[in-house]
């Protein structure tokens, strides 16, 4: 099926967000597990994966509509100094990623695109939890204070 150039555009944009927040949530995962956040690498490892079914679901998409998934570009990568660094980072990067996904879900359903519109909706409800589960952590971090917080990450 021809999909719309404009509308592939926008998903190979959105796209970049996801690659970019892949390379991004691994090397704070990894960066936690080298630190000994044992419960903290999971978190942002999980998150990772998630961002990797969400661009493969996009490549899919992408080509289902007779485009050409471009996979060599990426947005700017913010990797945190400290873990309040990461979760104010990750938080802007989600922040960013939700608001292009209403973007192109109004331009889907601009184009008669319903399907994909469906699609895109499904992906912006994770990344809903994502900055939901973000804002949990750093909610616990300004509550416990950051040394108490780190000292419950840990995995014995």
């Amino acid at each position: 099926m021809k999909g719309n150039p404009k509308l592939i555009d926008a998903l190979n944009m959105l796209l970049a967000g996801e690659l970019t927040a892949i390379n991004q949530y691994i090397v704070h995962a990894e960066m936690c597990e080298d630190w000994g956040y044992g419960k903290l690498h999971e978190h942002f490892e999980k998150r990772a994966i998630s961002e990797m079914k969400h661009a493969e679901k996009l490549i899919g998409r992408i080509l289902f509509l007779e485009g050409s998934p471009v996979v060599s570009t990426l947005n700017k990568i913010s990797i945190g100094k400290d873990v309040p660094a990461m979760l104010a980072n990750d938080h802007k990067a989600e922040a960013d990623t939700i608001k292009d996904y209403n973007a192109t879900i109004a331009l889907a359903a601009e184009v008669k695109d319903h399907a994909t519109r469906d699609f895109l909706q499904e992906i912006l409800n994770d990344e809903d939890k994502h900055i939901d589960d973000i804002e949990a952590l750093q909610d616990q971090t300004e509550q416990m204070g950051i040394q108490i917080f780190l000292s419950t990450q840990s995995e014995e």
